[in-house]
């Protein structure tokens, strides 16, 4: 009889522990699920020169997920993180994802600096007057901002440490899922 009330004792412990647990992993999960969903406001749209020598226009890429990099040849990070862009567009392309890095210095040639060490298969545009930077109020090197099929801004990062890459390869499964 007293092992079968210290079983029972036991068992209601390791139940109101499971209950507990289960209990804390639904509201978790609930929580998450209840966050505002992610910011979906219009991109804007912008045509700039691009290193091959056409004019690409953001507007045209309807219909594709498009991360737009902002990037600048003296940014640090902008070297660490533009070789992650091209395994994304690498990986994706074939998709419907394309990068679009936009590099902001003044001079479009001042680009190569960075170019000439990195290849990159994806358009390389100029923002040399800044007036694209200025609209999408880039204020950090680089920034990224994450264009959803119907030219939806569906997330925008500033700057850039190691593996922010995953964060933005998150973002593209779920707007593929879409």
């Amino acid at each position: 009889m007293h092992n079968k009330r210290k079983f029972l004792t036991d068992f209601r412990l390791f139940s109101g522990v499971v209950f507990a647990i289960l209990g804390l992993t639904a509201f978790s999960q609930m929580a998450n699920a209840s966050s505002p969903p992610p910011s979906a406001e219009p991109a804007i749209d912008f045509t700039l020169p691009s290193r091959d020598g056409n004019n690409q226009r953001l507007a045209e890429q309807r219909g594709n997920i498009v991360l737009v990099n902002f990037w600048a040849s003296w940014c640090g990070p902008c070297r660490e993180e533009l070789p992650e862009m091209e395994k994304l567009q690498q990986k994706y392309e074939d998709l419907g994802f394309t990068v679009l890095a936009i590099n902001v210095d003044d001079k479009p040639e001042q680009a190569d600096i960075l170019l000439n060490d990195i290849e990159v298969t994806f358009p390389v545009l100029f923002d040399s007057d800044g007036k694209v930077s200025e609209e999408y109020d880039i204020s950090a090197m680089p920034t990224t901002v994450i264009v959803d099929r119907n030219g939806m801004a569906r997330l925008t990062h500033k700057g850039y440490k190691s593996g922010d890459e995953r964060r933005y390869e998150k973002a593209i499964k779920l707007l593929m899922r879409e």
